[in-house]
């Protein structure tokens, strides 16, 4: 069950029981290609981790989305299968649509992969294993700085146990050829485990990264420099329940955060609205059912309108239209969700 709200335009499933290419699905990304149209993809397969879980795509064209396609397996030079993971969709200004995702035996152990499109997600390159060290953005959309550098939010999981949780920063240059590493001075102290994150623009020059931690909080974290060095973490007062959460920045100005606000479960699943991305409103809950709703994706197409993918049930990809005009904010006081 989702909330009733004059905001949302359309509420759909990217496939349906009888088109669903695999029985699990997860970690959806959706993009807006340079001829308009969607474009959104995620990992399916028999469950997460199996060595048969592969890069779906769909594409959508007219008023409804494609039959799914594979666009990526996890097979290896040398021939030997892996499971892929967190597929993540980007579309610079100049060049290709850009398929980021991960293969490997696990988040621990994974390795960064890259394929591009000419055709809008028609067809895809050979595909392209990052240099030794880079991963690319692990989960979220990168942004595309002033100068065409692509800023990709990304996170390491060491193998130690409990694994530790670093989130780091890659800048991508030259159409993909030169890649350089940055990452937040201090994890906070005592050390925040902290995965996962998005970059907001919140001044001409200040980023604002925010995302999943084990603490039971989103984490932030700034930049005061595009990016090129990043101060300490600390935790907002918004629940994080160990889940994945997605944010941009409107044209406007204002930010679009959309999280599990719940401090344990994935449900229910909420959007809230900033200004200052220190302060945040509530603006809709999409899901509030017991069940899984989790990894969600936003981004803002030219129109203006939100456009949301998300995981539900581990079984389906559903999107959501919204129109960000249309809001009923309401004040998010001590991280309690308004009633």
């Amino acid at each position: 069950m989702a909330e009733e709200s004059p905001a949302i335009v359309s509420r759909e499933f990217l496939f349906d029981e009888n088109t669903k290419p695999a029985p699990s699905c997860h970690a959806s990304t959706i993009v807006e290609a340079k001829n308009g149209n969607l474009v959104a993809a995620w990992f399916g397969g028999t469950a997460e981790g199996n060595d048969d879980v592969v890069i779906w795509v769909s594409r959508r064209v007219g008023d409804k989305w494609s039959q799914a396609v594979q666009a990526a397996d996890g097979v290896d030079v040398d021939g030997k299968r892996y499971p892929c993971w967190n597929p993540v969709l980007f579309q610079p200004k100049e060049g290709a649509l850009m398929l980021f995702y991960k293969v490997g035996p696990s988040p621990q152990k994974w390795w960064g992969m890259l394929r591009t499109s000419t055709d809008y997600g028609k067809t895809w390159s050979e595909s392209k294993r990052l240099p030794e060290g880079f991963l690319g953005p692990i989960k979220n959309k990168p942004v595309e700085l002033p100068d065409g550098t692509i800023l990709c939010p990304s996170s390491t999981e060491t193998v130690a146990k409990p694994s530790a949780w670093r989130v780091h920063f890659e800048q991508i240059r030259n159409n993909a050829q030169t890649f350089r590493f940055r990452g937040p001075s201090s994890p906070g102290e005592p050390p925040i485990d902290a995965i996962q994150p998005s970059i907001l623009f919140i001044g001409k020059k200040k980023l604002l990264a925010l995302g999943r931690t084990r603490q039971g909080q989103i984490f932030r974290v700034e930049s005061p420099d595009l990016g090129e060095t990043w101060g300490p973490m600390s935790l907002t007062s918004l629940p994080n329940p160990n889940s994945g959460t997605d944010a941009v920045t409107m044209k406007d100005g204002q930010h679009v955060l959309i999280y599990n606000h719940t401090k344990k479960g994935r449900s229910p699943l909420n959007v809230a609205v900033s200004k200052d991305g220190m302060t945040w409103q509530a603006a809709l809950v999409l899901e509030s059912e017991p069940g899984e709703y989790s990894y969600p994706a936003v981004i803002q197409t030219a129109d203006g309108k939100l456009h949301f993918t998300y995981t539900w049930k581990r079984q389906l990809v559903r999107h959501v239209v919204v129109d960000p005009a249309k809001f009923a904010l309401k004040d998010i006081v001590n991280g309690e969700w308004p009633k």
